[in-house]
């Protein structure tokens, strides 16, 4: 008689998924060197679900209970796509007995699902599973346009997704940088997050690097925090850094989440450094990195979970 497991299910499921999981681990080492440590049932406990909910919650499932799927996805790479959280993070909180698929709790670490017929939910909350959406980051370089299109035939954003427009996406781009200014550059078709990340009460900080003429005091930073007064009001940074000096310039580093015009070069026009050359770095939980000019990449699960945490999604 074929031994059963706790929830009634035939044992050699989990038989069937613990082996698969051991021959992966055997091919290749955890990624960063980490080893594959058991998930924290704790810490699953209490970590964050990013994932937007799906608007259909009351949707029954077409299988009873959760049916392994041998070539289908495992469950916690499902989630990090979905940005439940990290595939670390969804590891933990299948293992916190969080996660159910069909209407079953599942806790078995590697169960493989068909993403597009399982219906799985977090903490009973139905999860999104929208593969259209897209989450894109773009490093601007200098002379671009932050328009989809320009009328004067100059380069712009619109330029470098011409064949996504094309096949019919609606991509918003994330605030904007003017034509002298390079860096981050945020694109979605998902409008409710654009319009969260750019609408000032949600506060999202940007952060910048900016060469400047000449040698910045070390007490301007403290009058930075503190706040000047422009032509459209004050404006104060929430961080701010002197990295180099270097003949008769300055590379600073400063945070904030003002999002008006020209805003961190009329400020540092005010303080007595006029800007030079303006990077924009960061936007909330995304970085620029070593990403090079011109080139479009998609945001990880976990920075899609990030920018939806940061704006209360």
């Amino acid at each position: 008689m074929t031994p059963a497991s706790r929830d009634g299910k035939p044992a050699k499921r989990t038989a069937k998924i613990a082996a698969e999981a051991s021959q992966e681990r055997r091919k290749k080492a955890h990624r960063k060197g980490r080893s594959h440590a058991t998930p924290d049932a704790k810490i699953g406990q209490v970590r964050l679900n990013n994932a937007k909910p799906a608007r259909r919650q009351n949707v029954h499932p077409d299988a009873e209970g959760a049916d392994y799927v041998a070539d289908g996805v495992r469950l916690q790479k499902v989630l990090a796509q979905a940005g439940v959280a990290s595939r670390r993070g969804a590891e933990e909180m299948i293992a916190a007995g969080r996660v159910d698929v069909n209407g079953e709790i599942v806790t078995e670490q590697g169960f493989r699902v068909d993403p597009s017929t399982a219906v799985i939910r977090v903490d009973g909350a139905r999860v999104v599973m929208d593969e259209t959406r897209q989450y894109l980051a773009l490093n601007k370089p200098k002379g671009w346009q932050s328009t989809m299109s320009d009328d004067q035939g100059r380069p712009c954003v619109g330029d470098v997704v011409a064949e996504r427009v094309m096949a019919g996406q609606r991509l918003f781009h994330v605030g904007r940088l003017d034509a002298d200014t390079e860096g981050l550059l945020l694109l979605t078709n998902d409008g409710e997050l654009a319009n969260r990340l750019m609408h000032p009460s949600h506060e999202v900080p940007k952060t910048y690097l900016a060469t400047v003429r000449g040698e910045v005091a070390r007490g301007l930073g403290r009058t930075l925090r503190a706040g000047v007064e422009l032509d459209d009001g004050p404006v104060a940074v929430d961080k701010f850094a002197l990295l180099e000096l270097n003949n008769g310039q300055s590379l600073v580093r400063l945070t904030l989440h003002e999002g008006r015009k020209r805003v961190v070069r009329r400020l540092m026009e005010a303080a007595g450094h006029p800007v030079l050359r303006l990077v924009r770095t960061d936007i909330g939980p995304v970085s620029l990195g070593n990403q090079r000019p011109g080139s479009l990449r998609v945001l990880g699960n976990d920075e899609v979970g990030a920018l939806y945490k940061v704006v209360g999604m």
